[in-house]
């Protein structure tokens, strides 16, 4: 993450995450732990962990209410949609402010 207050909002207010752990502040690089039931996220500001505008696969279901969720946030910068997915499942992909893409995939139900 460039901008932790900015990754914050998004990942806190906007995400519904809630920060179990962090390590640093202010102008040093932090590195936290967020999570939202079964996600758990690392995220750092440290030099050469990870590269902005990775992708990640977020298996979730209940894609319908988290899009509707999401929706009612009135988050300015992001308005996710619902799309068709591989394997016959449905994607969302919302855009971190690193560029960062998190893909919630949700298999179809079989009966």
């Amino acid at each position: 993450m460039h901008d932790v207050a900015a990754a914050r909002r998004f990942y806190l207010d906007y995400l519904g995450c809630s920060v179990d752990w962090q390590y640093g502040e202010g102008d040093r690089p932090v590195y936290l732990q967020v999570s939202r039931g079964a996600l758990v996220l690392h995220l750092s500001s440290h030099h050469g962990d990870g590269t902005p505008g990775a992708a990640m696969l977020v298996e979730t279901r209940g894609l319908d209410d988290l899009h509707a969720e999401l929706g009612g946030k009135g988050y300015p910068f992001l308005n996710p949609g619902i799309e068709d997915g591989p394997a016959d499942g449905r994607t969302m992909e919302l855009i971190d402010p690193s560029s960062n893409r998190l893909r919630f995939f949700e298999r179809p139900v079989t009966a």
